[in-house]
Formats: C-alpha cells, structure tokens, sequence
C-alpha cells in the first residue's frame, strides 16, 4: 500500500473511530433521558421538564441519525480505497482535491460537483 493510501486509511479509520465514540456517548445520553421520562408521570401537560426531554430526546435521535450515515459514508470510502477508487469524484471522474479530502476523508464528489448535488452526501 503507498504511502497515500496509508495515510487515507489511518484518515479514515481515525475519523471512523470518532465517529463511533460519539455514537456510543449520544446512545448512553438518550438512554439517560428516555429513563428520565420514564420516571415522570404521564401528565405532559403540568410537567415542567416534558417539552425540554422531549426536545433533547429528538435532537439526540436526529444526530445520531446523522452519525450513522456518516458511519456508512466512511466504510463506503474505505472501500473504494480497498479498490482503487478513492480520490476520484464519483460523477465526473477528476481526482478530489487533497485538501478537500482532508477535511472530508470521506468525500464522494469534488467541490465542483458537490455543489451541484444537492443530495446530502459528500
């Protein structure tokens, strides 16, 4: 494996690794707070921390949503490391631009076509 791809890997392996610690530590918060609201009565509407663990309850589950796809977006760049494609923008076939890569290890698209791509992804 080149030296390149080496770093890639360890890129993306590192930032996978971050991406699985903060899903870890958003599920134990969600855990904390579905016990909390467990713990209350059922009357919401005389229930002063409802709205708040209700609203905290949401905004976990969104980001962890969003860590999973992330999650997904890194295996799917390992992957096309493991063969040969990555560093290629997936629409147009140019290379990524480095430093694009760096700050998005798991870049699918070049910045050219990503911001033609309305879809979300990389």
């Amino acid at each position: 494996m080149s030296t390149p791809d080496r770093a890639s890997r360890e890129a993306l392996i590192a930032e996978r690794g971050r991406t699985v610690a903060l899903l870890d530590s958003m599920s134990a918060r969600l855990a904390a707070v579905i016990d909390a609201t467990a713990d209350e009565t059922a009357d919401d509407e005389h229930d002063p921390e409802g709205s708040t663990l209700a609203v905290e309850r949401g905004h976990l589950v969104a980001l962890m949503d969003r860590s999973r796809v992330r999650l997904e977006e890194i295996d799917a760049a390992l992957d096309r490391l493991g063969h040969g494609a990555y560093g290629r923008c997936e629409t147009c076939g140019t290379p990524i631009d480095p430093e694009r890569l760096e700050v998005l290890p798991a870049a699918r698209q070049c910045v050219k076509c990503a911001m033609g791509n309305r879809s979300g992804r990389w």
